[in-house]
């Protein structure tokens, strides 16, 4: 199975003290190696942030 469900948190929530937003996202392991990055709506901030894969 290549595909792998992933978690995917706001990075600008953390440095502004903010309740952070987790979405979760598939990634194929092959086609994407790398961490995923995605622009995603955080609610708290009320505008779209950053969203880095965690582990």
């Amino acid at each position: 199975m290549p595909r792998e469900t992933v978690i995917l948190e706001c990075t600008e929530a953390k440095e502004a003290g903010k309740p952070v937003s987790r979405y979760m996202a598939q990634r194929n392991k092959k086609t994407q190696p790398d961490r995923l990055e995605m622009k995603k709506y955080n609610p708290n901030m009320r505008r779209h942030t950053l969203h880095r894969e965690i582990k």
